[in-house]
């Protein structure tokens, strides 16, 4: 796992920019910190709104991420696009990132390893946006952040804590395109994050 159950992310000899995201997104677009860097077009980082402080993360970038340098604008993120919306979301209201930032051979799932290396990037995304709520995408992203051998048909929907980090996983949309049945659970979480959000706004407008 990347994160502890305090919250703290694993150490790393590498340390990547916090205070800014263009001056993350700047250094974090040269990495060739792994062999990923071989074969993908470039490295993809997250994007959004850096103040609403709900992220979600996903795996790792497919082709279309990988042609265009944006997280989840394929046909999982079109699929997103319409669940959110359908919520009472916007997107721009959300930071979307992935676990690892390079399109691995194939679509094949991240090893552990790319993960490990990959993972100094998304703490400085998490030290930019200090998030209240994440929504890992995913077994990938699951078993990542929260619990090793968890599984998201039974994790999802579930509150988890770390910190002051508060986790609500769901599936992964590209899981959604071969198990169409399972759109109504993504459905009801994504109705759970829309509470999440309407919060957060009312605590934003009190500290005003």
């Amino acid at each position: 796992m990347l994160i502890n159950q305090q919250g703290q992310f694993l150490k790393s000899k590498i340390e990547y920019p916090a205070e800014n995201y263009e001056i993350l997104k700047k250094e974090a677009v040269k990495c060739e910190r792994c062999h990923l860097c071989e074969t993908c077009k470039q490295v993809v980082i997250g994007e959004g709104s850096l103040d609403n402080k709900i992220m979600l993360i996903g795996e790792a970038p497919g082709a279309v991420e990988d042609e265009k340098g944006r997280p989840f604008v394929g046909r999982a993120g079109k699929l997103l696009d319409k669940v959110i919306q359908a919520a009472g979301i916007e997107r721009k209201n959300l930071y979307i990132t992935n676990i690892v930032k390079c399109r691995p051979p194939k679509n094949r799932k991240p090893t552990i390893e790319e993960a490990k290396v990959c993972s100094p990037i998304l703490k400085a995304e998490f030290k930019i946006i200090k998030p209240k709520v994440i929504v890992p995408l995913g077994s990938t992203a699951l078993n990542q952040l929260i619990d090793n051998n968890a599984s998201i048909t039974e994790a999802r929907g579930k509150w988890y804590q770390k910190g002051d980090f508060f986790f609500l996983p769901t599936f992964h949309p590209a899981y959604l395109l071969r198990n169409k049945n399972m759109k109504k659970h993504f459905w009801r979480d994504f109705k759970l994050i829309k509470k999440a959000l309407n919060r957060i706004e009312e605590l934003k407008q009190k500290n005003k």
